[in-house]
């Protein structure tokens, strides 16, 4: 009897530990920002405001390797110009993987409005 709450223990406790690592895992692992249009990170693209590209560039750079076990590691991260304000608008920023490899990085406008944009990119 003393045995099996000691196992009932250690089992519950490692799939606390688990579990824990998983939502530590989905939490930094996000693909999602929200940006803030304002006179430092806005560009135009087509007469509508835009996030800036190096603001997207670097936003992805440092997103999309956040912990060794999600995605790949990217350097030198670029986009082709900014990522206008309009939901669905895209754009498709590339970089460098640690073997010299090029990664496609496409980027999506999830929502936005006058003060801001909602965005994410696909690993």
């Amino acid at each position: 009897m003393h045995r099996s709450k000691f196992a009932v223990g250690v089992i519950g406790g490692a799939t606390a530990v688990v579990a824990l690592g998983g939502l530590g895992t989905y939490l930094l692992s996000g693909t999602e920002s929200t940006s803030r249009l304002d006179e430092y990170s806005t560009a135009s693209v087509d007469g509508h405001k835009a996030l800036a590209s190096n603001i997207v560039a670097g936003r992805t750079e440092s997103k999309y390797h956040p912990l060794p076990w999600v995605g790949d590691k990217v350097t030198g991260v670029t986009c082709p110009g900014g990522l206008k304000a309009v939901a669905g608008a895209s754009i498709t920023c590339a970089g460098k993987k640690s073997d010299g490899g090029v990664v496609r990085i496409p980027v999506r406008v999830t929502k936005a409005d006058a003060k801001s944009v909602t965005w994410k990119f696909e690993r």
